[in-house]
């Protein structure tokens, strides 16, 4: 019963809530502001999206699924320029789509199986931790990028009477 909570915790927390605030985040942005960076060192929005997408069809589809690993992770990073908002997100939700997939026919009891992973021994359970975790932080960051780059709340809360309820 647990293992099964944490699978579904676990699609809800990135179909249900990231994807539906990046989606809010991103969309409205032009391509400039999309591929926006402050500094060499840092990623603009385009490079975190098609990280997001590398990482969790690599780490599910891949490592979790046994299906074929296809990522370029070094491109993910290096891409100056290319697809606007609505091309980026589409990568996204296929990766997602994907990555649900599997995970919505995963059976409780392999989350205790181990992978290899970018060469790492792990288990089923620490891989799907990992791109939660991993999806979360990068959610952020590109939510901050998107406030700063356009000066605006993206209305992701309704506060009635000191209630807040999600509106994504």
């Amino acid at each position: 019963m647990t293992e099964r909570a944490f699978i579904e915790r676990s699609r809800e927390y990135l179909t249900g809530e990231y994807l539906p605030k990046i989606r809010a985040a991103v969309l409205p942005l032009d391509e400039e502001a999309v591929w926006w960076r402050p500094n060499d060192a840092s990623n603009s929005i385009g490079n975190l999206v098609l990280h997001l997408a590398g990482n969790v069809r690599q780490w599910i589809a891949h490592g979790v699924g046994r299906e074929e690993d296809v990522r370029d992770r070094p491109a993910e990073f290096d891409a100056r320029e290319g697809a606007d908002a609505e091309q980026l997100l589409e990568t996204l939700d296929a990766a997602l789509a994907a990555a649900d997939g599997v995970l919505a026919a995963l059976p409780p009891e392999a989350l205790h199986e181990r992978r290899t992973i970018q060469g790492m021994d792990v288990s089923v359970l620490d891989a799907i931790y990992h791109v939660v975790e991993h999806f979360a932080g990068h959610t952020y960051q590109i939510i901050w990028i998107a406030k700063a780059r356009t000066g605006r709340d993206l209305g992701f809360w309704k506060v009635d009477g000191g209630t807040a309820t999600p509106a994504w």
